[in-house]
């Protein structure tokens, strides 16, 4: 069930919209051929281990007739020897004499070598100070591993002998005596450590004598540090026979292990230009390939120059490449598991693995050789992984900025807002959204691939529509704090200001001029984008450029709707509500309106975006047409027949066209203005008429309220419930074709 699990999330991960089944035949060879690469590897991996497999059990074989064979020719040798005793005519005082003159020339030989020790560690000392002088070629080295060799062993000798005597107090005092030898035999070891870790420096330098003579040493060394292994597993298995034979109890006694030394010192060497070329790969993440030229170049010289000098058996070459194939893939295997890590490194990353593998090549190693995979085979998630750091990144970016917006706007900041070359208001942030998202678009074409430029753009989408709806619900929550009667009223202007830059905003979006070679942001960021995309993928996006364009308009225009709605709610509260009252004949409240929508169109006309000005007269003549039509439910309206509210209403149209017919949308105000003739009549006619006036207006106007219509029925001085019954009645039986929205579907 587990495995089935996550096989669903990797395929809601890659599925996640309904253009991503078009890549279905793309992922399906993907996986192919990865599927491919791995029965491939698995297949030489098989044949390695069987043959490997084979091979260690011929061995075993082999080693268990050996050991057979020894132990019972060691058997035979015992017995014989027991036998001999047997044979020979006073044996045993031959064979004590004989042991005698042996411990007598062990003795005497013991006696010289611990005598001239010291000079001989001197003659060493004064070799590696000769060596300290030349330190790239060390010429005596060869004398010194020679010399150091011997005083080893009469070391480990003496030792040993009086360990296995009965009186061992003097093993403190020969400690002390050999102390001198472990300093010298550490600054030999400093020597072949220094020469370890410059091999290829050495080769490169055609400095092959200093390669030769290391390669004999490490040799030697490995061939003692074997005689020791076998002469302690006889020892352990074998003790009481082995302890016989004085060839089992001679020679080094401990391992040295030089050879693990010097694989470790090549490891280290490589380690140290890896850590060198993460510093520079996290500055310049651009430029790996000639960041890790070095790993190459170190592979040919070990392949040109260093094979021929090294024993066949090591192996060298295929040494060398298991070692540094293995840093190279932790160093980028910690590479892509930081969580810090940004989109150009993993992008590098990405782009390496074909790189790396078709190098190799050139050197004579196969992509299946090569173990493990450089990257784990996780190509495809590190993709999918580039992608989301992208997304992530954008959201980021987009979060902080409209943080710092909203921050702005509900402070009333006042210098949050900047004038354009046009001296229009705007925001600080908006020229900043666009070019982060045309920068996160580069990266993510950078890539090379559609689908992850296609991933970041839909993120991008989404993200751009949420900004608009964000913008729209945080305007109307903090003009609604203001249409509270009894809000106060500081930073309304600040609030207005803002609406203006915001709804600037919008347009700035999409203000294209091609004639003036003016693009708006919108479609510049499509331009960058379309060369990265699959024409299919194009399309679509071309509908969410549409969409997003829409968007911006209708976020312009509604920051301009709310603009004008706390005009009305604000300055007109209380010359609204006397419309339609006894008040209203006697008042100029029309005059006053359009006296104070001239002031508001002369102030922000200057910092208002040319194409809004237009719209925002629009929006003031519609406004105000809805509130006044609305007014025929404020308390106290009433017209009566004796009233002259015909030549009111006459003078209220005039006063409002006076205004707007500065204006080139005029007609187009004037023409929805129609609508107040036709409450007129309904004011105005007998009441036998008004259904056939009501019938009229319905069919000019298909989304006329029925509530409406009762309110300016219920107006009437002459109401009565007949009349409205009628006009119902009417409404049932006319059938009206639906049609474009008029103005008559905002008067509720």
């Amino acid at each position: 069930m587990a495995e089935v699990r996550s096989v669903t999330v990797q395929l809601a991960t890659l599925l996640r919209h309904p253009e991503d089944l078009d890549k279905i035949p793309f992922l399906k060879s993907e996986i192919t051929r990865k599927k491919a690469a791995v029965d491939g590897q698995l297949k030489v991996g098989l044949k390695e281990q069987l043959e490997v497999t084979q091979s260690g059990i011929e061995s075993i074989g082999d080693g268990q007739r050996a050991v057979n064979q020894i132990k019972e020719e060691m058997m035979k040798i015992d017995k014989l020897c027991a036998e001999a005793q047997n044979m020979i005519r006073d044996f045993p005082n031959i064979n004590l004499v004989s042991q005698v003159h042996r411990n007598f020339l062990q003795v005497e030989s013991m006696k010289s070598n611990i005598e001239s020790f010291e000079e001989k560690l001197n003659d060493i000392e004064n070799l590696l100070r000769e060596d300290d002088q030349d330190i790239e070629n060390q010429p005596n080295i060869l004398k010194v591993h020679y010399g150091l060799t011997q005083l080893r062993d009469i070391r480990d000798d003496a030792l040993d002998q009086i360990q296995r005597a009965a009186d061992t107090s003097l093993e403190a005092t020969l400690q002390n005596y050999f102390t001198r030898l472990d300093d010298v035999v550490e600054w030999f070891d400093d020597h072949v450590g220094t020469a370890s870790m410059n091999l290829i420096p050495l080769v490169q330098a055609d400095n092959k004598g200093m390669v030769v003579r290391l390669a004999l040493i490490i040799e030697e060394e490995e061939k003692s540090d074997k005689k020791v292994k076998a002469m302690q597993d006889a020892q352990r298995e074998y003790k009481d026979l082995a302890s016989r034979f004085k060839s089992i109890n001679s020679g080094p006694k401990q391992l040295r292990g030089y050879k693990e030394k010097f694989i470790k010192a090549i490891e280290l060497f490589a380690q140290a230009q890896f850590e060198n070329s993460a510093e520079s790969f996290l500055e310049e993440p651009d430029k790996l390939e000639k960041i890790l030229r070095w790993y190459f170049n170190d592979l040919y010289v070990v392949k040109a120059g260093m094979v021929s000098l090294m024993p066949k058996k090591w192996k060298i070459f295929k040494t060398y490449t298991d070692i540094y194939h293995n840093l190279m893939h932790n160093w980028l295997i910690r590479r892509i598991d930081d969580p810090e890590l940004s989109p150009p490194h993993m992008l590098s990353i990405i782009d390496w693995s074909e790189k790396y593998y078709a190098k190799m090549a050139k050197l004579g190693w196969n992509q299946p050789e090569l173990q493990p995979e450089v990257l784990d085979g996780r190509e495809s998630e590190l993709v999918s992984e580039y992608r989301q750091l992208i997304v992530k990144s954008v959201d980021e970016w987009m979060d902080r900025m409209f943080t710092a917006d909203k921050i702005a706007f509900t402070d009333r900041k006042p210098d949050s807002l900047v004038n354009d070359e046009h001296g229009y208001f705007r925001t600080k942030t908006l020229g900043d959204m666009w070019r982060m998202l045309k920068e996160q678009t580069l990266v993510a074409g950078n890539s090379g691939r559609a689908d992850v430029a296609e991933g970041v753009l839909d993120a991008m989408f989404m993200s751009l529509k949420s900004r608009q709806s964000i913008w729209r619900k945080m305007v109307d929550d903090e003009s609604a704090k203001y249409k509270v009667p009894s809000a106060d009223q500081e930073g309304l202007q600040i609030l207005q200001d803002w609406l203006i830059a915001v709804a600037n905003d919008q347009i700035a979006c999409i203000d294209d001029n091609e004639d003036a070679g003016q693009l708006g942001y919108l479609t510049r960021f499509q331009r960058d984008f379309e060369v990265l995309v699959t024409p299919k993928y194009e399309r679509s996006a071309s509908m969410e450029v549409e969409n997003l364009r829409d968007g911006f308009v209708d976020a312009g225009t509604h920051c301009i709707a709310t603009f004008v709605s706390l005009i009305f709610a604000i300055d007109f509260r209380s010359t609204i509500s006397e419309v339609f009252t006894a008040k209203w004949y006697t008042e100029y409240g029309m005059k006053r309106m359009t006296t104070t929508f001239d002031d508001y169109v002369g102030d922000y006309s200057s910092v208002l975006h040319h194409s809004l000005r237009d719209i925002f007269v629009e929006e003031l003549a519609d406004e105000l047409l809805v509130r006044y039509l609305c007014c025929v439910r404020n308390k106290g309206a009433k017209f009566r027949r004796t009233d002259p509210f015909t030549e009111k209403f006459k003078d209220d149209v005039l006063t409002a066209f006076e205004f707007f017919q500065k204006f080139p949308d005029f007609p187009i105000i004037k023409q929805k203005w129609r609508v107040v003739d036709f409450l007129v009549r309904m004011l105005e006619a007998d009441k036998v008429a008004v259904v056939a006036v009501y019938e009229a207006f319905k069919r000019e106007y298909w989304d006329l309220q029925m509530s409406w219509v009762e309110s300016v029925l219920r107006s009437r001085d002459d109401y009565d419930r007949g009349m409205l019954g009628n006009v119902k009645a009417k409404a049932s039986e006319v059938y009206i074709e639906r049609g474009p929205e008029t103005i008559m579907s905002k008067v509720k």
